[in-house]
């Protein structure tokens, strides 16, 4: 497993705990919660396209 396949994992992993956090804030019924980490969860995977283009074309 590569440095690029690790960081790839641990991007996956964080965006799946938030998606997984809407779920949990949604049945908590907490807006600030659910806007959290519906953020997160559109962040983490944009970050992971900005870290490929970094590592892969190099």
């Amino acid at each position: 497993m590569n440095s690029w396949q690790k960081v790839s994992l641990a991007l996956a992993l964080i965006s799946a705990s938030f998606l997984a956090g809407i779920g949990i804030f949604i049945a908590e019924r907490s807006l600030l919660g659910i806007l959290l980490c519906l953020f997160g969860a559109i962040m983490t995977p944009g970050l992971g396209f900005m870290l490929k283009k970094r590592f892969v074309n190099k």
